[in-house]
């Protein structure tokens, strides 16, 4: 920002700089309460605003976009729970809207900018640099997961964990920063060995149990990056059969999260995969896992039975459905 000559302006612009911090947590904080209630617009109006009061800081387009990546990730896992068939269905397959990819670029674009602008005054600027790293690794989850564009995914999230390393290097708690580096861990760790030794040769290393700590340490003291960890920590816990682990997880995201549904599916859905694995190892827990099935209905029930979810019907009658069928597939 260039500031104007005349010292009243100046103190005037100091006086707000220092307002800005509180106020933009503020809305950080109100706007993601609401993105991971679902509430989209109301999320976008707080990131807006965000823009408004400092147009200068990355926060706030990094947010808008984040906002878009995840509307748009909760809406493919709902198409394809609905379009569900026992066989593949080509027609099914999701299309892109090209103008919410441009949306999406647009703010990826501002927020890289307004950090990188920050980082050519001050290169050891750890917030920019947690910003720069940031956005590249939203970049990286919306090639991979929205377009299918796997190199440029990984090319993205390579520059994110490069930009995070140096972020701990300036300030080790910034835990933060430690979520685009573990879920790299964990993702280059799960490839299968060949792959895993001929990524090895470009210098690209990883480890499940690692990428699993660093998350959890995320999620555990992080500050905006716990909740966006532990809802990767929900998908990471279920492959790895840590049922515990997944359903304390989703438990808790769904009852800091009250209006959002799809928590409460997770929660269900890992409860359901919990009673198979126990009457799988343990057939005499077939009966006392009874009263755990009333629960997971339960679950379903209650949202069945809420008006305001009544859009989502078909989807959750769908999951009750799905889970039905696996635990009395079980029971046989």
């Amino acid at each position: 920002m260039i500031y104007a000559r005349v010292l009243l302006i100046l103190i005037a612009c100091t006086a707000v700089a220092a307002q800005t911090p509180s106020q933009l947590d503020k809305l950080r904080a109100d706007g993601y309460d609401a993105l991971y209630n679902l509430d989209y617009e109301t999320a976008r109006r707080h990131f807006q605003k965000m823009i408004e009061l400092a147009p200068d800081n990355p926060a706030g387009p990094q947010s808008l976009a984040a906002s878009l990546w995840i509307q748009q990730l909760n809406e493919s896992w709902q198409l394809k729970a609905t379009l569900y068939s026992d066989k593949a269905d080509e027609n099914s397959k999701e299309k892109i809207d090209p103008r919410r990819v441009d949306e999406f670029k647009k703010w990826t674009r501002r927020a890289k900018q307004l950090a990188q602008a920050k980082l050519r005054r001050d290169p050891r600027d750890v917030e920019a640099l947690y910003f720069l790293g940031a956005t590249e690794g939203l970049e990286a989850a919306y090639s991979a997961g929205i377009e299918r564009k796997f190199m440029t995914a990984l090319r993205a999230g390579e520059d994110a964990v490069d930009h995070h390393r140096k972020v701990l290097e300036l300030s080790p708690n910034f835990y933060d920063a430690e979520l685009t580096i573990g879920l790299q861990d964990y993702v280059i760790g799960s490839l299968p060995l060949p792959v895993k030794m001929l990524a090895g040769t470009f210098g690209v290393r990883g480890s499940k149990k690692r990428g699993l700590r660093e998350l959890e340490k995320v999620a555990r003291d992080g500050h905006w990056g716990r909740d966006v960890a532990r809802f990767l920590l929900v998908d990471l816990y279920k492959r790895e059969k840590r049922w515990d682990d997944a359903i304390a997880t989703t438990r808790d995201l769904s009852t800091r999260y009250p209006r959002n549904y799809l928590f409460k599916l997770q929660l269900a859905d890992a409860m359901a995969w919990k009673i198979v694995a126990e009457r799988t190892t343990k057939p005499a827990k077939r009966v006392i896992s009874s009263s755990e099935e009333q629960d997971v209905f339960a679950i379903y029930d209650s949202l069945l039975r809420e008006k305001s979810l009544a859009p989502q019907t078909t989807l959750i009658q769908f999951r009750r459905n799905e889970t039905a069928r696996l635990l009395s597939g079980m029971a046989r």
